[in-house]
């Protein structure tokens, strides 16, 4: 029997295995609040040590955990999704690279050891989103690697900067005279990894990849590793004065323009990777309002349910003949009735309804938004993208689940695929029970209780409720497909991030290549170069040929002169 089982689903069963084991050891540490630090020394020069540090903590090993429950789902989807490529082994390569890389990245403490897994999560993201091979997914590619590698370089200088600090181990940082800078670069770092403004728009770029990939990015490895980060590095970020108001004017921005965006787009991908981009925004404004357990405590909540949808994603575009655009689908809540309950729980969880996981996180931060003292214009801004959220998941299930049929009828037999059906279900369970179970574990990370108003309380499922009602009233087939208008394109193209972030290198370029060309190719070179010099010889030989013309006929009238002149000098003699 496990002779005939594929790659993927052999790295599902470790995963799965590894989650399932670790889970003890994960609520043991939880429970009594164990950290364990195991140091080997490399290297000592001077004063400075090169250390390779692991940590076992609550942090550590619940990420770790998470990362390789959805890990594991998402191979067990991969086994049926992927099931026709011929080079599903690389794939599975491919995949337990990016999760080893995390798991580096979750365990490794010290910052030059943590370029392991930093720049691991890069390297195979990039061949991930290029996976398949066309020009699309190699622009979307370069686009992630190069707004990455910004991430990188920002880590590179941290490290030289700590050389005066004497060591690098993130969990025992204190202040020095270049501290300020070392907390800059650090946030950039984190800032590009979990693509917050100016950096978001490699996030919809990379839905390039093949669907369980973008669930596995979208959910807990890639774009959570600047989340992690900042989580890591919080007591040492929140010395500088001004950190918490800069990191929740960005992550504010960064979460109206996701909002704002995926009530304009068609794509389902890229509907649900800016739903992501969203969600990332209101884990940094849990961190900016000096909550980063909470803000850890969304990530796993948002974790289970984000890749719960992109299975659900996956496979509604199976079905759809690999067709994305929600425009053309409808329906679909009659022929996949299982995979559409699974992604309206999905879908639920991440609008906040309540008893679902998303709502014991999300509402948790939107009542510390309230009662901590924050600019009234960003509380507004915070709920009037909350309100979004509603919006653009009800148009998502208008359009595609519960509208009429757009396409051409087809015959769902992913419903009877046990690889797909198990892996919905357990995610689907997770992000039912999940919320739950993580705030009784995660009841500390605010010792000190608050009190709100009534009002208050209420003021969240108010929104949510009027984003229903909003997208429910304005929402016809064609209400955002109309001419596309300024307004339109403003918010379509992420506030022109996205031709921001690509096209002025490629038009500048072209540009530059178009003058080059005038100037020198059909230019200069027309003067100096062969036909130049073909023209200059020619009208020099012409110019000789005439003086040599002119000079031969004056000759000849010479010779005729001369001759007559002997011949009447002769004739006068004579």
């Amino acid at each position: 029997m496990f002779t005939n089982l594929k790659s993927s689903s052999i790295s599902s069963m470790f995963l799965l295995l590894y989650s399932v084991l670790i889970f003890p050891f994960t609520m043991n540490f939880m429970l009594n609040n164990y950290n364990v630090l195991l140091e080997w020394e490399i290297v000592q020069i001077s004063s400075l040590s090169m250390t390779l540090i692991f940590i076992l903590d609550p942090i550590s090993l619940s990420f770790s955990n998470t990362v390789c429950l959805i890990s594991g789902c998402v191979m067990l989807f991969s086994s049926s999704y992927m099931s026709h490529d011929p080079f599903l082994k690389r794939f599975t390569w491919l995949v337990m690279l990016f999760v080893l890389s995390m798991n580096l990245l979750v365990f490794i403490p010290s910052l030059p050891a943590l370029l392991l897994g930093w720049d691991g999560l890069g390297i195979v993201s990039f061949a991930l989103v290029i996976y398949y091979q066309n020009m699309k997914s190699l622009g979307a590619g370069m686009l992630t690697v190069l707004a990455n590698r910004i991430g990188d370089v920002m880590i590179l200088i941290s490290i030289g900067l700590l050389v005066l600090q004497g060591h690098w181990v993130i969990t025992l940082m204190w202040d020095f005279h270049l501290s300020s800078w070392v907390i800059i670069t650090i946030t950039i770092a984190a800032m590009t990894k979990s693509a917050q403004i100016p950096f978001s728009s490699w996030l919809p770029a990379a839905m390039a990849a093949p669907t369980p990939v973008s669930a596995l990015v979208h959910s807990s490895t890639l774009v959570t590793a600047g989340v992690f980060l900042l989580i890591r590095f919080y007591p040492f970020l929140s010395t500088l004065k001004g950190f918490s108001t800069c990191l929740l004017f960005i992550s504010v921005l960064t979460l109206l323009m996701a909002g704002i965006g995926a009530n304009y787009e068609n794509d389902l991908k890229k509907i649900i990777a800016l739903s992501t981009l969203s969600q990332l925004g209101v884990m940094m404004m849990s961190l900016a309002m000096n909550a980063p357990m909470l803000a850890l405590f969304h990530l796993y909540t948002h974790a289970l349910f984000k890749a719960l949808l992109f299975l659900c994603a996956g496979t509604i575009i199976h079905n759809s003949s690999n067709n994305q655009d929600i425009r053309t689908m409808g329906e679909i809540s009659h022929q996949t009735p299982l995979t559409i309950s699974c992604m309206n729980i999905a879908n639920l969880s991440l609008c906040g309804a309540p008893f679902l996981s998303g709502f014991y996180s999300k509402d948790l931060i939107l009542e510390v938004a309230l009662f901590s003292p924050t600019n009234s214009l960003m509380v507004f801004l915070i709920f009037l993208a909350t309100g979004m959220t509603a919006a653009y998941s009800l148009r998502l299930s208008f359009s595609s689940l519960w509208g009429a049929m757009k396409n051409s009828t087809f015959h769902s037999k992913q419903e009877e695929d046990l690889y797909i059906n198990w892996a919905t279900t357990i995610l689907a369970s997770a992000a039912i029970v999940g919320g739950f179970f993580l705030q009784n574990m995660f009841l500390n990370f605010n010792p000190t209780p608050f009190i709100i108003p009534t009002p208050y309380k209420m003021l969240t499922m108010t929104v949510i409720v009027l984003g229903f009602l909003v997208a429910s009233v304005l929402w016809e087939s064609d209400f955002f497909n109309k001419n596309m208008s300024k307004f339109k394109f403003f918010f379509s193209t992420m506030w022109f991030l996205a031709p921001i972030s690509a096209q002025p290198l490629t038009k500048m370029s072209m540009i530059l290549g178009t003058e080059l060309m005038k100037s020198i190719d059909q230019g200069w070179l027309e003067v100096l170069g062969g036909q130049g010099t073909m023209a200059t010889v020619s009208k020099t030989a012409l110019i000789n040929q005439k003086m040599q013309m002119k000079s031969f006929s004056f000759f000849i009238a010479m010779i005729l002169s001369m001759t007559a002149l002997i011949l009447i000098i002769g004739f006068s003699s004579a």
